[in-house]
C-alpha cells in the first residue's frame, strides 16, 4: 500500500529519515526555510496544505481525472486532516511541544533538533508527507480490470478467486499460532499435569476438585522452578515480585498450559499473563512510593459507596471479593487485588452495597465481579444472588469470572444449580463475562464447563484486552473463532490500559485499528462481534471505530501520538475530554522485528489513527 517496508525503515539513520522526508515533499522543506518565523510558516503551511486538498481531493472536478482513485483520496484526506491537527497552537500547548517549530529546527539542520527527536518521529513525519500526495501502491492495471470489466458469472468466478486468496492468507496465519484444543497442546499439557500431581502427590481426582486447586495455587518461584523451565528474564521478574512484595498466582491447571522445556512460540501469551516482568515490578513499587496513581481507571472517583463502581445510567459493577485464584499481570485493578491468604468478605460492606442498589431505581443491571466472584463458595453465592435477585428493578445480572480458563473444574452441579435458580428468562437473565486472550487458553475441560453453563441457556460473552502478546496478525482472529465455536461470544475488545506498570503490554492504538479493518473485518458477523474499545478513566469506553469519539492531536518527539479522547456522554454533560499518550508505532515494529515477526505484513499500520 505504501512505499517504504518497514524492514526498509527501521534499518535508517535518523539522518537517512530526514532526507527522506524532504524527498517526499521539498516544497514542504522550502516553507519552512523561507519563513521568517514560526507564525509565518503556520499560515503558508496551512495553505499549502488547503491547497493540496481543494486539487488532489477534487472538490470543484466535475469529470473524472487521475485523482478519482478512492484509496489515494482517502490517504490524503487522512493525512491531511492530522497535519492540520499537529500544527494547530491549541494542540501544541496541550502536548507542550511544537511539532512546526521542531520541523522548522530540522529544516534549518539544527544539531539540537536532530538530538531531540527520535526515529519514531521521523518516520511518523515520512508517512503523513507520503500520505498528503497519496502515494500509495494501487494494484496492476490488469488485477484492476479483472473484476470490474467482468459480468454475471465471470465476474462471481474471478471475485470467488480473489476471496479464496484472503481466506488462504488468514489459514497460513492460523497454522502460525496453536490452539489449546490441538492434539500436539493436548498431549504437552497431559504430561505436565501428570509431573504436577507428582510433585504435590496428587491424584486425577484431586485435579478435578476446585478447592485442591485453590489450596495448590503456585505463588513462589522454587515451585515454578521445580515445574517448569524459566527464562533468566522470568526469573529477575520472579524476583523482583518478592523483592517488592507483589503477589502473583497461578492455578496448577493454568500452569498445565505451559511449555515444561521453556518460553515458545506457543506459550508465550500464557506465561505473560500471569508472570510478572521485572519492569511491571520496579513500576508498581515506584508508584507506590510516591503516591502514583495505580487506579488508572479511577475507579475511586466513580464509588458512590464502598464495593460499587458506577459510570453508566443502568448498570453498576459490585465487588464482592477482592481476590482472584489467579492474578493477570496487567489487571487495571491490579491496585486492591490482594492474594488469596490476604482477601476477605466484609458483610456489612456487601449489605450496605444491596441497600444502595434498593433504593436507587435507575440500576437494573448488576455485573459482580471484583476479584473473581467464582471464587466463593456455592452457599455464599446462592445467598447473595437471591438477594440481588430480589431486588425488583434488576433484571440482568452479569458475573465476571475468569475460572472457566483458570480452574473450569469450578463449574461443578452446585454452581449450575445456584445459577439455574436466578436465570429466569422474561424476569430475569443471568449472563457470564469472562476474559479469554489467547486461543491456547481454550482446553477441553474448560470446553465442558462452557457446555455445563450454555445448557442452562446462559450466555458467555468474551472481553479481551488487546496486548502485545495477542498482537500479530490474525491472532485474536484465531481466537475469536475458537471462543465462538465453543459457545463464548466475543464482546469487547479493550486497547491495553495506559499504566505505567503495564509498559511491556502495551500497543498502539493504530495497530488495534488495523487488527479491525485489515483482519477481523474477512471474518464472518457472527464471529467479529466484539467491539474495538479506549476505556477513558473516570468515564468508560469510547469506541476506537470513529474520529467523532477521539482525534490524534500531536507527535511527540519520542515518535508517540497525542490523542484526544471524548467522553461518550459528551452531548449531554459538560465533561471535560482526555488526553492520552499512545506507545511509539515505531518502538512497537522494532520489538516485534527483535521478535523475529515479519514486520512488512503491517506496512499500513502508520495510516490508522
Amino acid at each position: 500500500m505504501i512505499q517504504y517496508n518497514n524492514s526498509e525503515i527501521l534499518a535508517k539513520t535518523k539522518e537517512e529519515l530526514i532526507e527522506l522526508i524532504w524527498d517526499a515533499d521539498n516544497h514542504i522543506k522550502t516553507i519552512l526555510l523561507n519563513s521568517w518565523n514560526i507564525t509565518e510558516c503556520r499560515v503558508r503551511l496551512l495553505n499549502y496544505i488547503n491547497n493540496l486538498e481543494n486539487y488532489y481531493l477534487n472538490f470543484f472536478s466535475k469529470g473524472k481525472e487521475q485523482w478519482h482513485s478512492v484509496p489515494k483520496k482517502n490517504l490524503a484526506k487522512i493525512s491531511i486532516k492530522i497535519i492540520k491537527n499537529l500544527i494547530r497552537k491549541e494542540n501544541e500547548a496541550i502536548a507542550e511541544f511544537s511539532l512546526l517549530q521542531t520541523l522548522l529546527d530540522l529544516a534549518n539542520n539544527k544539531k539540537k533538533a536532530v538530538e531531540l527527536v527520535s526515529k519514531g518521529f521521523l518516520t511518523e513525519i515520512l508517512y503523513l508527507l507520503i500520505g498528503i500526495h497519496g502515494k500509495v501502491i494501487l494494484p496492476s492495471e490488469d488485477e484492476k480490470k479483472g473484476f470490474l470489466a467482468k459480468k454475471g458469472r465471470d465476474a462471481a468466478i474471478f471475485r470467488s478467486g480473489q476471496l479464496d486468496q484472503y481466506s488462504q492468507r488468514i489459514d497460513r496465519f492460523y497454522k502460525k499460532y496453536k490452539s489449546g484444543l490441538d492434539e500436539e497442546f493436548i498431549n504437552r499439557k497431559i504430561q505436565l499435569k501428570n509431573k504436577i500431581l507428582k510433585y504435590f502427590n496428587a491424584s486425577e481426582s484431586d485435579w478435578e476438585d476446585f478447592q485442591w486447586q485453590m489450596d495448590h495455587i503456585i505463588s513462589d518461584k522454587k515451585s515454578l522452578q521445580e515445574l517448569v523451565n524459566l527464562s533468566q528474564e522470568e526469573l529477575a521478574g520472579l524476583e523482583a515480585a518478592e523483592k517488592f512484595n507483589i503477589p502473583y498466582q497461578i492455578t496448577p491447571h493454568y500452569l498445565s498450559l505451559f511449555n515444561e522445556k521453556g518460553r515458545s512460540e506457543e506459550d508465550r501469551a500464557i506465561r505473560a499473563q500471569v508472570l510478572p516482568s521485572k519492569t511491571y515490578c520496579e513500576n508498581v513499587d515506584y508508584n507506590r512510593k510516591t503516591e502514583g496513581n495505580l487506579d488508572f481507571m479511577g475507579e475511586r472517583d466513580t464509588s458512590p459507596i464502598d464495593l460499587i463502581t458506577r459510570r453508566y445510567p443502568k448498570i453498576l459493577i459490585l465487588k464482592p471479593y477482592d481476590s482472584c485464584p489467579q492474578i493477570c499481570v496487567y489487571c487495571q485493578r491490579n491496585w486492591e487485588i490482594k492474594s488469596l491468604e490476604d482477601a476477605g468478605i466484609t458483610s456489612e460492606s456487601v449489605e450496605d452495597a444491596l441497600k444502595w442498589i434498593r433504593e436507587n431505581p435507575s440500576i437494573n443491571e448488576v455485573l459482580i465481579t471484583g476479584g473473581d466472584p467464582l471464587t466463593l463458595t456455592n452457599d455464599f453465592l446462592d445467598e447473595f444472588l437471591s438477594k440481588v435477585s430480589a431486588i425488583d428493578h434488576v433484571n440482568r445480572i452479569r458475573i465476571g469470572s475468569r475460572v472457566l480458563i483458570t480452574v473450569p473444574c469450578r463449574i461443578d452441579e452446585g454452581l449450575i444449580n445456584v445459577l439455574e435458580k436466578y436465570h429466569q428468562p422474561g424476569k430475569r437473565e443471568i449472563c457470564m463475562v469472562t476474559h479469554f486472550e489467547h486461543a491456547t487458553e481454550m482446553t477441553p475441560e474448560t470446553v465442558e464447563a462452557i457446555k455445563m453453563i450454555k445448557k442452562l441457556g446462559i450466555n458467555i460473552y468474551n472481553q479481551a484486552v488487546f496486548t502485545y502478546y495477542n498482537s500479530r496478525r490474525f491472532e485474536l482472529c484465531q481466537l475469536r473463532n475458537i471462543i465462538k465455536l465453543c459457545g463464548v461470544d466475543p464482546y469487547y475488545t479493550f486497547n491495553t490500559k495506559g499504566k505505567e506498570e503495564t509498559i511491556d503490554y502495551r500497543v498502539p492504538i493504530s495497530r488495534l485499528e488495523q487488527e479491525m479493518k485489515e483482519e477481523a473485518r474477512l471474518l464472518p458477523g457472527l464471529v467479529r462481534t466484539d467491539e474495538a474499545v479506549f476505556n477513558v478513566p473516570r468515564i468508560g469506553k469510547s469506541h476506537l471505530r470513529s474520529w467523532v469519539d477521539h482525534e490524534p492531536i500531536m507527535i511527540l518527539p519520542s515518535g508517540e501520538r497525542m490523542y484526544r479522547f471524548y467522553p461518550w456522554d459528551m452531548d449531554l454533560s459538560a465533561i471535560d475530554s482526555y488526553i492520552y499518550t499512545d506507545i511509539s508505532i515505531y518502538d512497537y515494529l522494532y520489538r516485534m522485528h527483535q521478535d523475529g515477526e515479519d514486520v512488512d505484513e503491517y506496512n499500513s499500520i502508520w495510516y490508522y489513527f
